[in-house]
């Protein structure tokens, strides 16, 4: 499955994938961790403009300029975001 993207930020995802690392609460930020060392995730992620990627996350608003500075961040934000929009979709 694809999220959506407006900069060019597009992520494939198995909606097994989505579903492991959408969620909240405890342990959480592990599961994303390791979708995230995932080698087809990992080798996705590592696709992604720095720029693209803060103009996208820039959309949502969440998170001010001191936030979006951190790359290795925003790919985290980005993938849970691609995470949740793939399980909508279904």
């Amino acid at each position: 499955m694809w999220n959506s993207s407006n900069y060019g930020n597009d992520l494939n995802i198995t909606t097994q994938q989505a579903c492991i690392a959408a969620g909240w609460g405890a342990g959480f930020e592990r599961q994303l961790m390791d979708l995230r060392s995932a080698p087809t995730v990992r080798r996705q992620l590592a696709k992604l403009e720095p720029e693209n990627l803060k103009l996208e996350l820039t959309e949502y608003g969440a998170w001010d300029e001191q936030e979006l500075a951190d790359h290795e961040a925003n790919l985290l934000r980005w993938l849970w975001i691609s995470c949740g929009d793939i399980i909508d979709q279904n």
